[in-house]
């Protein structure tokens, strides 16, 4: 059975482009194209379709009050289409953070072209979006009072990896870690551009410091670091310090940055000291680095599957063996906290 998609954007260059593209795949079908919200609504009731395609800016009613009236009523997966700024990078976490499944984010230069050039990604983030699982809207659980920990040092580092539905799990693991939290360092697949605000968007709502990373900083407690969506992150050691290191390899798993390239740089360098973490996404990027952390004596934790958008990083790596504990996406900070508490951390500051 096909995959029925409504694409829903101003532009009819934009509609007849994604039309083409997505009627090319024989198990895709466009089953309606609306010019604005209101069309929109319409042709939802009409044609129930799998999968919606959806413009931030639009005309009328723009494309983040559909989202949030469309996520109340009728839960359905929405990619949204998004533009390479630092404007579309905020409507776009805020899209995430209604519900959306994932974004496309528009060329800045030669529409027609640059849409063209997306095809695959068009493609391929379609067909995961019709897998994924939305829900209702709804408020995650955010700890009223979070306790500092009975710990200081710098010897412990929490790791965390997520693709598809990454932003706001990630946004949920952190909200509930205490300011005096060991350093935390992320990779989200993102591209470049989006990770500077998404830093942004969570120092502002978290207890810990978040920033992206440039490469060169020691790793403080109550600091989290972003990976650059324009290269990998690395943690190594100096010295007695642990650092971070800024890569402009090529992809690993598929992807730049990459969790494996994060987890095993650990592995190589901080072993049983980290606490890796991996959040929902699709791949299989960072299992084989969990794997090796595992092996070196980390505790390493997977979201399940249940509070997954998409379970198929945290599967592969429990799939690898290299997982100590499954837990739901709320209590994953919970089972953090309560791990680094029962084995303490090195007094070194």
């Amino acid at each position: 059975m096909n995959i029925k998609v409504l694409i829903v954007d101003d532009s009819a260059l934009i509609r007849s482009l994604l039309t083409e593209i997505i009627n090319s795949e024989p198990s895709l079908e466009v089953v309606g194209a609306a010019p604005d919200a209101y069309v929109a609504r319409d042709m939802v009731n009409l044609y129930t379709p799998d999968v919606i395609t959806l413009d931030i800016e639009m005309p009328k009613v723009d494309g983040l009050t559909f989202l949030e009236k469309l996520m109340k009523a009728r839960p359905t997966p929405v990619v949204m289409i998004s533009t390479l700024t630092e404007k579309g990078a905020e409507a776009t976490l805020k899209a995430l953070e209604l519900g959306a499944v994932d974004y496309i984010a528009k060329p800045k230069l030669g529409v027609a072209q640059g849409i063209e050039d997306y095809r695959t990604l068009i493609i391929d983030k379609i067909r995961l979006a019709a897998q994924a699982k939305v829900r209702a809207l709804k408020k995650r659980v955010i700890a009223p009072h979070i306790k500092p920990l009975n710990l200081q040092g710098t010897e412990r580092i929490i790791a965390i990896g997520a693709s598809t539905g990454g932003t706001e799990a990630i946004k949920t693991v952190l909200m509930n870690l205490p300011a005096n939290s060991p350093a935390v360092v992320i990779t989200q697949h993102m591209p470049p551009g989006f990770t500077t605000t998404f830093a942004n968007r969570l120092n502002t709502l978290c207890k810990i410091n978040v920033q992206e990373a440039h490469g060169g900083e020691r790793l403080l407690p109550g600091t989290a670091y972003l990976a650059p969506g324009t290269h990998h992150l690395e943690v190594i050691k100096s010295g007695a310090d642990y650092r971070l290191q800024l890569s402009d390899a090529g992809r690993m798993s598929g992807h730049k940055p990459s969790v494996d390239m994060m987890f095993l740089s650990l592995a190589k360098w901080s072993g049983k000291n980290s606490v890796a973490v991996i959040l929902t996404g699709m791949g299989k990027d960072g299992a084989q680095g969990m794997f090796e952390l595992h092996k070196q004596g980390a505790y390493t934790i997977a979201q399940s599957e249940e509070s997954c958008v998409v379970f198929g990083m945290p599967k592969e790596a429990i799939k690898c063996g290299g997982v100590d504990k499954i837990v739901d996406l709320d209590n994953v900070a919970s089972a953090v906290l309560s791990h680094l508490q029962q084995t303490q951390a090195g007094s070194r500051l």
